[in-house]
């Protein structure tokens, strides 16, 4: 028996949402629609449609990103939905992280500047910052001293570090001129510039010489073999960020070996390496670390200590 013809559904028309929308529920649901026609990818501070429909209306409102509750059902004036169904459409067909399309970003509750200088700030090595994930290594907060936050694109882990050990001084290194220009709106944004120093150069060497307790990065580590599948989101991003070689630990190698010396004694190092567990663990065989649990997965962050490093 033949199944009959495929039933094709119609893709989301922006002129007749603007016709016929009325209130924050309606631009919602014919978001999350719009989207799934259109196949765009997440991963840049939301995890589906629904979080990224609600981030991207409620800023097109001017609304703030936790509230949204109280004003579904409000009723739009037809500026306003013609405002956020054009962002969506933006989104849609420019394949653009919400984050470059809005200019800013919010890592663990944390606003941030964001723009293609830089990584869209998503690193899960903020959540451990922001609660008492590192306490049994840092049991004290104001005894922290100094901070490296290496490979610091936009400078939010370098902001949050500051935040979580307010006694520290906080560095920023990173390759990119572009992404450091970036970093210092952010650190001006937060008023942290009398306690974080952006420095331009290759990984270890703006800190030459230089020792901290706490080392937070997260390197360029994706595997070239999944750099060629990502989708058009993330290729919007810069590409210097991203690739580690074959085996995603090109730059992981020259940043665990340099390590030891840019630790003061007791210093640690956290390292991002994402979905490249199996190729960090054939990478540093016989190397002891710790894998430190987040939302997002167990194995994704590694823990380094001093004494451990070759």
């Amino acid at each position: 028996m033949s199944a009959g013809p495929r039933f094709e559904r119609p893709t989301p028309n922006a002129f007749e949402a603007r016709e016929a929308l009325r209130t924050v529920r309606d631009v919602l649901r014919w978001s999350v629609t719009r989207m799934a026609a259109a196949d765009v990818a997440f991963g840049h501070g939301t995890a589906d449609a629904w979080d990224e429909a609600a981030w991207l209306v409620l800023w097109s409102l001017r609304l703030p990103p936790e509230r949204l509750e109280p004003v579904l059902d409000a009723r739009l004036a037809p500026s306003e939905v013609a405002s956020a169904v054009a962002l969506i459409e933006r989104r849609c067909v420019e394949r653009l992280p919400a984050a470059y399309l809005t200019g800013e970003a919010w890592l663990r509750g944390v606003r941030f500047l964001s723009d293609p200088r830089a990584l869209v700030p998503r690193s899960p090595i903020a959540e451990l910052l922001d609660t008492d994930a590192l306490d049994p290594w840092l049991p004290d907060p104001l005894a922290v001293g100094r901070v490296l936050d290496l490979c610091t694109g936009g400078g939010g882990l370098a902001i949050l570090a500051a935040r979580r050990y307010p006694a520290a001084t906080v560095v920023g290194a990173d390759l990119s001129a572009d992404a450091l220009a970036l970093a210092a709106e952010n650190v001006a944004l937060h008023g942290l510039g009398a306690r974080i120093a952006l420095r331009r150069g290759d990984l270890w060497a703006p800190v030459a010489d230089e020792a901290f307790d706490l080392v937070v990065c997260n390197p360029p580590y994706v595997n070239a073999e999944s750099m060629a599948a990502l989708p058009p989101e993330y290729l919007a991003e810069p590409q210097g960020a991203l690739g580690g070689g074959s085996d995603g630990m090109d730059l992981v190698r020259r940043i665990v070996a340099g390590a030891r010396a840019r630790l003061a004694p007791g210093g640690l190092l956290v390292l991002e390496i994402g979905h490249e567990a199996p190729h960090f663990e054939a990478a540093f065989e016989g190397l002891e670390f710790t894998y430190l649990p987040t939302e997002g997965g167990d194995d994704r962050i590694v823990l380094l200590e001093r004494d451990a490093l070759p």
